[in-house]
């Protein structure tokens, strides 16, 4: 049986109410206008956005507008690089530097890197990381695992199980332009992306929040075309607003990679049941021998030990786990450092 005090890590922690409960406006709608976070929070609006631009400019927490590579056609890898003992960290700190690489981290005490791959656009889905990794002379071994599906991530976070907002001030931020329907595989055709949206997507990629004029003086669209250009990329899936947190806001509690060998016929089901979990920080069918990938957040060793043997042991056909503790985030979710 897992504590209910074994749960969560959370990067809310150390913030005050208010704050949490910006974050976790946020973490509902990214480009919520601070006028309906106000209204929600009941404070002024000079007050939201002294609040985020403090814990942008502290880089505790910024807005990024991503995009979700099944959906607009490109296959995301999930990469294991096992290094020489003195290698991992300097070939980790590169590839966090590769706007291919997110979500970059050491794991294994520190001699293997885990990360999420892709190209930036469709037409140039050889990442130059598959390319060139295996090249690295100081590079022992990669693996990599195509993503199929995505069971819990994007723009669901740990932060989404927050309780800093009620049930009816979370549904007032919901976004009225969010994609609904099938999941991204279940589409025919990606969304087909002009030059201009790539334009867009790069600058949301380094401000979710960049204004309208702003938008609009890198595509040299209209303001008008700009927002309804944002709210057609976010109903069709391939547009979605996320958090990055300061590293340093990541590495109170332990954090691990898990990855799971499932009995194909029970893979819906475990996915399913991940994503209630609330030590999980992300999940996801992959391709290879083990078929379910999912980062996770613990309190300490006794509640990762509980967490394993409790949940996670009753997951309906389980063939076999592997569990890798993360030893540094070098990157989160963006395709830029901060």
């Amino acid at each position: 049986m897992v504590m209910e005090s074994d749960m969560i890590w959370s990067p809310l922690a150390g913030l005050d109410l208010l704050d949490r409960r910006l974050v976790h406006a946020l973490q509902i709608d990214g480009r919520a206008p601070f006028s309906r976070i106000a209204e929600v929070l009941g404070v002024s609006d000079q007050t939201v956005a002294r609040r985020y631009g403090r814990l942008r400019r502290d880089r505790t927490v910024r807005v990024l507008g991503l995009t979700d590579p099944l959906r607009i056609g490109l296959t995301p890898w999930l990469v294991r690089v096992r290094c020489t003992p003195d290698a991992a960290a300097s070939i980790g700190a590169a590839l966090a530097r590769h706007a291919d690489a997110r979500w970059v981290n050491l794991i294994s005490g520190g001699t293997e890197i885990s990360c999420l791959a892709h190209a930036a656009t469709p037409g140039h889905d050889d990442t130059l990381l598959l390319q060139k990794l295996p090249r690295t002379p100081q590079v022992v071994h990669v693996a990599a695992h195509a993503m199929l599906h995505i069971f819990f991530g994007k723009d669901l976070s740990p932060v989404s199980r927050s309780s800093a907002l009620a049930p009816d001030e979370a549904a007032a931020l919901a976004p009225s332009d969010a994609p609904a329907g099938p999941p991204p595989e279940a589409f025919e055709a990606p969304v087909p992306l002009a030059p201009g949206d790539h334009l867009l997507l790069d600058a949301l990629a380094h401000d979710g929040r960049a204004p309208a004029a702003e938008l609009a003086t890198v595509t040299g669209w209209s303001q008008s075309t700009v927002r309804r250009r944002l709210s057609e990329l976010r109903a069709a899936g391939a547009l979605y607003y996320d958090l990055d947190f300061g590293s340093g806001r990541l590495q109170s509690e332990l954090r691990a990679g898990l990855w799971l060998e499932v009995e194909p016929a029970r893979l819906a089901e475990v996915g399913a049941a991940l994503a209630g979990h609330g030590e999980v920080a992300f999940a996801a069918a992959t391709t290879g021998a083990t078929n379910v990938y999912a980062a996770i957040s613990c309190k300490d060793p006794g509640a990762l030990y509980r967490y394993l043997t409790g949940p996670v042991a009753a997951l309906p056909g389980l063939r076999r786990t592997e569990t890798a503790p993360i030893h540094r985030l070098l990157k989160g979710p963006g395709p830029y450092p901060a």
